[in-house]
């Protein structure tokens, strides 16, 4: 009688613990699933914010290049001295194009980088999480 009931404590012990290992890695899967799309939202996001970079870095420099333009034209109809300022204004919108140019080049590969490294952070806990 003993040994019966030992041998049904021990079935059941076997039964407990196959069932909650089976959770437990349902349970991780799910995890890793809800990584995995956290990680595809996170890159979708970073690759929107890239985009609208882009777009915004564009708009400066075709802001820039039209208002280069019209101090082109300015110092085109300017004489004497007021041709002299409006060189000089040129040549200062030129060095200003540059330097939004320079800023908007360096932002944009900072979004990159940022972009890159934020993705792959996120691939690896992934990866981590699936090991």
């Amino acid at each position: 009688m003993k040994k019966v009931i030992l041998s049904l404590i021990m079935v059941l012990a076997l039964m407990v613990s196959v069932t909650s290992c089976r959770d437990v890695k349902e349970k991780a899967a799910g995890a890793a699933d809800a990584v995995e799309g956290a990680a595809k939202e996170a890159g979708d996001a970073a690759s929107d914010a890239v985009d609208a970079t882009k777009e915004a870095a564009n708009q400066v420099v075709n802001d820039a290049e039209r208002k280069l333009k019209e101090a082109e034209e300015a110092a085109k109809n300017a004489v004497g001295d007021a041709k002299v300022a409006a060189d000089k204004a040129v040549e200062d919108a030129k060095k200003g194009l540059e330097t939004m140019k320079d800023h908007a080049e360096k932002t944009l590969e900072a979004a990159e980088d940022a972009t890159k490294e934020g993705t792959k952070q996120v691939e690896d806990a992934v990866k981590d999480l699936k090991n």
